[in-house]
């Protein structure tokens, strides 16, 4: 099928070389010729793995290509994707400029069927208002239908995601919207939803709602076990064995972030309180979420005791491992709290530390782990990069002050770091 991505983001770039992948001719179209020219040259502007090697095999084998022009986008397909942001505004609301900008532009060049679909993650009822703008700018009066097939990417793991998913949701109008979009994902032999657009946007919102409430949930669970004695590991797998609870996003740590959870909860709570529901659930499932930061740097604070003018080495920048994305990543809220109390950051990540920079001007940036643990008071690990399990901690207890690591995402065994003569501190790992 001839196909087009408009937005050249994480969703856009990841889909559209999927796409391609599948056996597709895909266009990807951004508005950024800067970022468009990179990518021409092979300079792919997020890290995920596979992906670099997915887009360049795809080119080579002209499936995939790049353009700054939407003309060419809307002419070039049958299958329209909007795939740009939509940021949060101050009160919560997702800003849907440009998803708006986007729909006025394919219906001012508009000459023939086309077929728009939201991959934005948008309210429900923001189909209605795409369809609406398209009409009033559609001056040759071409046919066409909206769609919504929301996305369900991971980053780190969005290939894998894309190629076997656990469900596709569809929602359309039209038979002839239902039919292209069958055709379209038959190759992945996936489970299907097909809905109406309202349903299939709002099945968007309420899944990464409740992942999130889940993870705040047992970050509750984890603080009670720090004051019980308990052990939130085990708790964990206790509650996750039972099959209606299941054992994903039962990970305690320093809470979630990235471009998502933070910003689609807030999202939704604005949407419920739009329409005269007020979700006091998900509000307490953000106000876990901001505590969590809080909880980890009180145990900074209680096994430092003073912590002005004391050096930390801090693991993981990322706000989850296997990407570069640093954008709502507990990391850089409890790094610039710590330095606003003195402390020197000594930090390293295996992706993430360009785009750190730009906004921890005051931090070190260090080569490797063992850089950042050289003459610091407490190893802290905010992202559990795999590398960060697998780290010599003979040469880490040498090359610490004291023996002290605070493990914000529960990545070593207590029992083990004990026996290697460290002071080990989880996050409701009990007492150790």
């Amino acid at each position: 099928m001839k196909i087009s991505l408009i937005g050249c983001g994480y969703v856009g770039l990841v889909t559209g070389s999927c796409l391609a992948e599948l056996g597709n001719k895909v266009i990807c179209v951004d508005n950024d010729s800067k970022k468009i020219a990179r990518i021409k040259q092979g300079k792919i502007p997020i890290y995920e793995p596979g992906l670099e090697e997915l887009i360049l095999n795809n080119v080579k084998k002209k499936r995939l290509r790049f353009t700054s022009s939407i003309q060419e986008g809307v002419k070039y397909s049958e299958i329209i994707f909007i795939a740009v942001g939509t940021p949060p505004l101050e009160n919560g609301e997702a800003d849907l400029t440009g998803i708006e900008n986007v729909a006025r532009h394919i219906a001012l060049n508009l000459s023939g069927y086309r077929l728009i679909v939201e991959k934005s993650t948008v309210p429900v009822e923001t189909g209605e208002w795409v369809k609406k703008t398209i009409s009033t700018y559609n001056k040759h009066k071409a046919e066409f239908d909206v769609a919504s097939n929301p996305e369900f990417l991971r980053e780190g793991s969005a290939i894998e995601d894309f190629m076997h998913p656990d469900r596709i949701v569809i929602g359309v109008e039209s038979k002839r919207a239902r039919d292209l979009l069958v055709n379209l994902y038959k190759p992945l032999n996936a489970p299907l939803v097909i809905t109406n657009i309202r349903s299939a946007e709002l099945i968007k919102h309420a899944s990464n709602a409740f992942l999130a409430t889940k993870i705040s949930f047992i970050n509750a669970i984890a603080y009670i076990c720090d004051k019980v004695g308990a052990d939130v590991e085990e708790v964990a797998r206790g509650m996750g064995l039972d099959k209606r609870i299941g054992q994903s996003n039962l990970s305690a740590g320093v809470g979630y972030g990235g471009s998502c959870f933070p910003k689609d909860l807030d999202a939704f709570i604005a949407i419920s309180e739009r329409i005269g529901y007020n979700f006091d659930l998900l509000k307490a499932v953000r106000n876990i979420n901001e505590e969590q930061k809080h909880f980890i740097l009180k145990k900074v604070r209680d096994f430092l005791w003073v912590v002005k003018d004391k050096t930390i080495a801090v693991l993981g920048l990322s706000f989850k491992p296997d990407t570069d994305d640093i954008r709502n990543a507990p990391s850089i809220d409890i790094i610039k709290e710590l330095l606003h109390e003195g402390v020197k950051i000594k930090a390293y990540d295996p992706q993430a530390m360009n785009k750190a920079k730009e906004v921890l001007d005051k931090a070190a940036f260090c080569k490797d782990p063992y850089e950042a643990c050289k003459g610091a008071d407490c190893l802290l690990v905010i992202t559990e990069w795999n590398e960060f399990k697998e780290l010599d901690f003979k040469k880490v207890k040498h090359l610490l002050k004291r023996p002290l690591i605070i493990d914000g995402r529960n990545i070593y065994e207590p029992k083990s770091m004990k026996e290697k003569g460290f002071t080990y501190v989880g996050i409701g790992r009990g007492r150790h």
